[in-house]
């Protein structure tokens, strides 16, 4: 752990010289003591150290300087580190001005010159300050600091970037966090920046694209290999099931990610059923533990980065990503899973991420303390939401069309959630209209079967209505069914146009799509059984079967 700062400022380079030495002689295992003899230089070097979130105990500084007084340079550091202990070195004639400045800036201590000795007139009264400073110290975040509103649909986009990679990081709303306006005055930024990074070394972001934090973070690294064995598109159990595999097999892996590794499984407050896990794990946790294993193991990753083509030359692919790139491969698993289908209702889209978010959207749990939500949806993952928000959350409704939760979620969690006193389910219910000024506010919602009306207030809205498979971006080289799923297996010789695609003598492997050397695993297939485990099953059979289709080749 970094140690704190005691930071002496004196113009005078003599007397600079014997306090940074007494201190350091008697603070320097517990405490980093930093030393100038210019106070501008000084306002500067403490604002890259906030911003690099370091700490500082104590400021020593002479009353006496050439740029300014150190009454007026306490009174500027005052705004930056409120919680410093300040102490102000004088003369006999500045007595006056140490007094005043108990007052003005809120002095612990005014230290006459000379301090000879340090023993009796140094270190005391050091200690008593550092010892009431160190009962009060809390110490920083190290990591990434996010500035914004709360509902703010860049802000959420930056946050749920970040979460989903797994990437630390400290929100400061910029409505209820001092410290939040604090960072944008000392750095003269105002909202309009907003929303603003801070990195750990103190670089700063001003509303920033997600791939620009990508790359500023190094999630997002270069390629390394002119021809991969194996390139998996999309990160979920599939995807990073395959990777794991592929990798510890000696095959050269990559993986493509165009949001977050995890998938929907990803964003999952809690997972019960996935085996080996009897107290359940959450799918932050197992997507850290298979991105963990897979790079371990070899595996590469490119995220956020979209594949937007496919085309074969030979027996090699060539994928082309959004930004132009192209990837050279010998075979492809397609794992780029579902998308939550939108809900067409007044108001909706008016308000996403601003108090109305697809999915689980664990990053804004917090913002709903002691206030009413809503969920709309009957499947597991809508129940796993109402649990994981219950924690958070005053009310929790459930908002389902059907008469019971029994058609589409698992008895365990129903069963949870008839155990929870904040959670209410309203049955034969659908949401009617979103309102609000520039964030959700109020919810108009439907009782089908009386056909009543209500306005209720509302802090969040999370929409879990089904899923549409991501494929449409496959144009017509890869086959799929009527909801757009991707075909594989014996299934494909069903379609007339099958044999336009495969010119092949064998059929098609178990998992393999109408382009030979191109696979499909997870919830994108056709048929699927849309578990996490099962999904985990698909990705490893993959990786036996592009075995044998390199072996082909």
């Amino acid at each position: 752990m970094e140690k704190p700062i005691i930071f002496a400022i004196d113009d005078d380079q003599q007397v600079l010289n014997a306090i940074a030495r007494d201190l350091k002689a008697k603070y320097n295992t517990q405490y980093k003591i930093i030393s100038t003899t210019s106070a501008n230089e000084a306002l500067e070097r403490i604002i890259e150290l906030k911003n690099e979130s370091r700490v500082i105990a104590m400021f020593v500084c002479d009353q006496r300087m050439p740029e300014m007084e150190g009454v007026e340079f306490l009174e500027k550091i005052l705004k930056i580190y409120p919680e410093a202990k300040r102490v102000l070195l004088t003369a006999y004639s500045d007595t006056d001005a140490a007094i005043n400045a108990i007052n003005k800036v809120q002095l612990d201590y005014y230290l006459m010159k000379p301090w000879d000795p340090a023993e009796e007139k140094l270190y005391p009264v050091i200690d008593d300050l550092l010892s009431d400073w160190q009962s009060n110290y809390k110490p920083n975040f190290k990591g990434l600091r996010v500035i914004g509103y709360q509902y703010s649909p860049f802000s959420h986009n930056i946050k749920d970037y970040l979460a989903s990679n797994l990437i630390p990081y400290l929100w400061l709303d910029i409505d209820k966090n001092p410290e939040a306006q604090r960072l944008l005055e000392i750095n003269k930024l105002t909202t309009e920046h907003l929303p603003v990074v801070i990195l750990e070394d103190g670089s700063i972001l001003k509303q920033p694209q997600v791939s620009t934090l990508a790359e500023t973070t190094g999630t997002n690294p270069e390629i390394t290999t002119e021809v991969y064995d194996v390139v998996i598109i999309g990160a979920g159990p599939a995807g990073l099931a395959a990777a794991v595999y592929g990798a510890s097999e000696g095959l050269k892996t990559l993986v493509i990610e165009r949001k977050a590794p995890g998938g929907q499984a990803g964003t999952s407050s809690r997972i019960e059923n996935y085996l080996g896990f009897p107290s359940g794990l959450t799918g932050a946790d197992l997507t850290r533990r298979a991105i963990s294993q897979a790079r371990r193991l070899g595996a590469e990753f490119l995220s956020p980065k979209e594949v937007v083509n496919i085309k074969q030359v030979d027996n090699y692919k060539i994928l082309t990503l959004g930004d132009g790139q192209e990837i050279n491969c010998r075979s492809i698993i397609i794992t780029t899973g579902v998308d939550y289908r939108k809900l067409e209702t007044k108001g909706i889209e008016d308000f996403t991420g601003a108090g109305i978010y697809y999915g689980a959207a664990i990053t804004e749990a917090s913002a709903c303390k002691d206030k009413s939500v809503y969920i709309v949806g009957g499947g597991n993952s809508a129940g796993q939401s109402a649990v994981y928000l219950s924690k958070f959350a005053d009310k929790v409704y459930i908002i389902v069309r059907k008469d019971s939760l029994a058609y589409t979620m698992s008895s365990y969690l129903i069963q949870q959630i008839e155990n929870l006193s904040n959670v209410e389910v309203l049955t034969d219910t659908e949401v009617r209209e979103a309102k609000g000024a520039t964030y959700l506010e109020n919810l108009i919602i439907e009782h089908l079967p009386s056909g009543k009306i209500s306005t209720e207030q509302a802090a969040a809205l999370y929409i879990f209505i089904g899923a549409k498979p991501f494929t449409d971006w496959l144009g017509t080289c890869v086959l799929r069914d009527q909801k757009g799923f991707i075909e594989t297996g014996r299934d494909l010789t069903a379609y007339p146009e099958f044999t336009q695609h495969w010119k092949l003598t064998r059929d098609p492997f178990l998992l393999e799509t109408s382009m030979p050397g191109i696979f499909a695993a997870g919830d994108v297939r056709s048929g699927a059984m849309n578990r996490v485990a099962s999904a985990v099953g698909e990705g490893s059979m993959a990786i036996s079967f592009v075995h044998k289709y390199l072996a082909e080749n």
